[in-house]
């Protein structure tokens, strides 16, 4: 068979390949960017004694399939879909002769699971394996699985350019490890940095004109983390006039779009093309000599606080930096320009995290259940995924009848496993076909499968309709793949021998029940789902006016989700879906306005209230005292009206040290203290300052009441035989407001504590006026003193103010009361 005429690097090693396969059914092979690993492995194959079937190509991505297979074919001077041939989720060319296939890890994880002996297929290579994504981990450990239990005779070959080789070894069986050295050009590094206040669009384009300015020729990539990022700097550079073609590279661009963006501009022009990390791996772009890398990648994550999956930007890998880098001297010396310092590299993670540690797993559970395995870490993963995360996915399933209570598969869970789709998806598929409406499901299933299509707008019935009008190789396979999960739907559904139709927000909730969602009482925009997650919509889009909506994606942390995707339903609909799911019931609820206890009749569809309206309580339901304890246990201490004898009591127990009385332990001991009190009173700020400081001294037992006095004293007790009260909530530390006068006498100054602290003293007029505060009164006898009694004895002439108050006596009289008591 024809090869292409250019010597590879990985030509070299192939007799190696082809040696460690004949001896042994598993290999591993590493081989840098451009060595050729990907086109010229698998056709080596083709000719061997052993190989009398097809061979599978597993590529991480759509674009990289259909790339690689035409590559291969072109190198062998065949046309794509004879000998080879590719098959993705929207687009396949094959036919009866093809014998080389390229496809994805998921498309591959639907075949095994139909025909686990995969019969007429003799070898399946992974390709870029160290992406660690959940379909490339779970189609391996398939394959293994397969090959040990069934297919003895499979030949499974790992590859990838930056693959940690011992360990994926031991995982296939103490597999041979091939490496290529492949073929060196030369490749400038160069941190041109960002600054953390600029916009990405602004860096790139910056870096562009840089690039342009140094190096004359050559074609630029540019890596960015998602598609909202590329349009941005497309637009920018776009309104910057600069002489260059620009192509946008991810997942929602049209195939023929893509395949324009991976050759040389056909007038010659130079190019930019700006990619995700679509573009990272698996295929060379011809005439690509710059790089110029963000540093960023969007990675999912699974929110099981949200219910979702949310995209979150974070820096590259060490090893998608050198990919990507890489991709500048594939052909021909080429330059990288980072937009980070040289010194931040040693910051980023060495390699990308394993999705099955981030992503939801309910369906690898599912598909785990259809092969026969009830636990997936029976399987041979290279990181199992957690046992907490593998029961959180069962537990969702049992929910739907997917799963029985022992984790096996029931027949429901057969047919979700046979739909190429998201369990919940499928799940709607199925319910809908049983309905007859089997075509509007799988439209939807499509749309809410497939990016950007129909445009990116919240409202789905709009986007339906957009998508329809849309023409192109993309839009028309969607349309294609729809009939086909339809008449998939029909086949696997029982007929429910039901006619009644649904909305589209209606079959949406169906897939996603706990994410129908009611407009909260006048916040247009913020809705409140049945499974108690907020969520929230641009108050100006025409959905935020809809007192309904059943949410089919967003993205965001829990605490506030943006809505990306959802269809409105009327209230008569929810109630009809979910009839066996609303309670009616009385609440309680302390409400703190009021401070009194609301007592409602309520009719709820999980968290939301459907109707509600005032009522007595009812005989069985919680006491108000109970309700009033709940409120605090829920929001804290903050509803209990404190008074000044009470607040007093906690502080000097914090100032001296007794856990006691702190926050967290009187939330710990409501129902010692704080339960009693609880009876006898109107609300929570009805139960009286005397009595909130009884039942806190009352947590106090006799030696800690006896540090309390020796640490923290109520009040203090001053030269003249009068008493004032400690402030040991001032902000400047324990204060006590005194008349000067009775402080006369005073020759050290008071303490409190251990070790002992200054008490501050706030001195006054006779009058109660502030005069001075001080740390330390001996000081102020010898200082400021006379300045200030200069002061009094023109203001308060009947007063005493001595020269020495160190030595004279304290007195709460004037001069004349005090002569007349001493007369006596």
């Amino acid at each position: 068979m024809t090869r292409g005429s250019t010597i590879l690097p990985i030509d070299a090693v192939l007799p190696d390949i082809l040696a460690a396969l004949t001896l042994k059914p598993n290999a591993v092979v590493v081989a840098p960017p451009g060595a050729g690993k990907t086109t010229r492995v698998a056709p080596a194959l083709l000719d061997q004694p052993w190989c009398k079937g097809a061979i599978w190509l597993l590529s991480p991505r759509r674009l990289a399939a259909r790339a690689a297979a035409e590559r291969i074919a072109e190198e062998m001077g065949a046309a794509v879909g004879g000998l080879v041939g590719y098959a993705t989720r929207l687009d396949s060319r094959q036919s009866p002769a093809t014998r080389l296939l390229v496809m994805t890890p998921g498309l591959f994880r639907n075949r095994i699971l139909a025909d686990p002996e995969l019969q007429g297929v003799s070898a399946v290579l992974f390709d870029e394996v160290h992406e660690r994504s959940l379909d490339g981990d779970f189609a391996l450990a398939l394959a293994i699985d397969a090959q040990q239990g069934l297919r003895d005779d499979l030949r499974l070959v790992a590859m990838s350019a930056t693959l940690d080789g011992a360990r994926f070894s031991a995982l296939l069986g103490d597999a041979a490890v091939i490496r290529s050295e492949g073929k060196s050009w030369p490749l400038d590094l160069r941190h041109v940095g960002r600054r953390a206040e600029d916009r990405l669009e602004a860096s790139l384009l910056a870096t562009v004109r840089q690039a342009m300015a140094d190096e004359p020729e050559g074609d630029m990539l540019a890596f960015l983390p998602g598609a909202a990022d590329i349009e941005r700097a497309a637009a920018a550079v776009e309104a910057a006039g600069l002489p260059l073609v620009v192509h946008r590279l991810h997942g929602q661009v049209d195939p023929a779009q893509q395949r324009k963006a991976l050759v040389r501009d056909p007038d010659g022009a130079r190019k930019l093309i700006l990619a995700t990390s679509i573009a990272e791996t698996s295929l060379t772009i011809d005439g690509v000599r710059i790089v110029i890398d963000a540093g960023l990648s969007r990675r999912p994550r699974f929110d099981k606080a949200a219910g979702i999956a949310r995209l979150v930007t974070e820096r590259a890998s060490q090893a998608s930096a050198t990919q990507r880098a890489g991709r500048a001297a594939r052909q021909a010396p080429g330059v990288a320009y980072r937009l980070w310092e040289a010194a931040a590299t040693a910051g980023m993670p060495p390699f990308d995290p394993p999705e099955i540690h981030e992503n939801d797993l309910m369906p690898v559970v599912l598909d785990c259940a259809s092969w026969g395995i009830v636990d997936p870490r029976q399987l041979g993963w290279l990181d199992p995924p957690s046992p907490a995360a593998v029961a959180e996915a069962k537990g969702r399933l049992q929910a739907i009848g997917a799963l029985g209570d022992d984790g096996r598969i029931t027949p429901h869970g057969q047919a979700l496993a046979a739909v190429p789709l998201p369990v919940p998806l499928a799940h709607m598929l199925l319910d809908a076909a049983g309905a007859g409406e089997a075509g509007l499901a799988a439209r939807l299933a499509v749309l809410l499968t497939e990016p950007g299509l129909g445009g990116r707008g919240v409202d789905i019935e709009a986007r339906l309709g957009r998508w329809k009008a849309m023409k192109g190789d993309r839009a028309e396979g969607a349309i294609r793949l729809a009939r086909r999960l339809a008449a998939l739907g029909e086949r696997l559904a029982e007929p429910s021998g039901s006619s009644e139709t649904r909305s589209i927000g209606g079959w949406i909730a169906t897939a996603w029940p706990d994410r129908v969602a009611r407009r909260r009482a006048g916040q247009r925009g913020e809705y409140l789902s049945v499974g108690g997650r907020a969520y929230r919509i641009d108050p100006v889009d025409p959905l935020a006016g809809s007192e309904w909506l059943a949410i089919a994606d967003a993205q965001g942390h829990a605490a506030g989700v943006r809505i990306l995707a959802a269809a409105a339903i009327d209230a008569a609909e929810v109630e009809a879906i979910f009839a066996d799911r609303i309670v009616q019931q009385t609440a309680s609820r302390y409400d703190a306005d009021t401070d009194r206890v609301d007592h409602r009749r309520e009719r709820r569809l999980g968290a939301v209230v459907l109707t509600s309206g005032r009522t007595a309580r009812e005989a069985g339901a919680e006491d108000d005292g109970a309700v009033r304890l709940a409120a605090v246990r829920d929001k804290g201490l903050g509803l209990i009206g404190w008074g000044p004898a009470s607040q007093a009591l906690r502080q000097r127990a914090s100032f001296a040290g007794l856990d006691a009385l702190s926050t967290a332990a009187l939330a710990d001991s409501l129902d010692i203290w704080l339960e009693p009190l609880l009876g006898n009173c109107r609300g929570l700020r009805d139960i009286g300052d005397r009595r909130l400081a009884d039942a806190l001294a009352g947590l106090l037992d006799w030696p800690a009441r006896q540090l309390l006095e020796k640490l923290a004293p109520a009040d203090y007790a001053t030269p003249a035989g009068s008493r004032h009260a400690i402030d040991y909530g001032a902000e400047g530390g324990p204060t006590v407001s005194v008349r000067v006068q009775e402080m006369f006498g005073l020759a050290r100054h008071p303490t409190v504590g251990d070790p002992p602290m200054p008490l501050v003293l706030a001195l006054t007029s006779p009058a109660h006026r502030p005069i001075q505060t001080t740390r330390d009164i001996v000081s102020f006898w010898k200082g400021s003193w006379h300045e200030v009694a200069r002061e009094m004895r023109g203001r308060y002439p009947k007063h005493s103010w001595p020269d020495d108050p160190a030595s004279a006596r304290p007195t709460l009289l004037t001069k004349a009361a005090q002569a007349r008591r001493d007369a006596r």
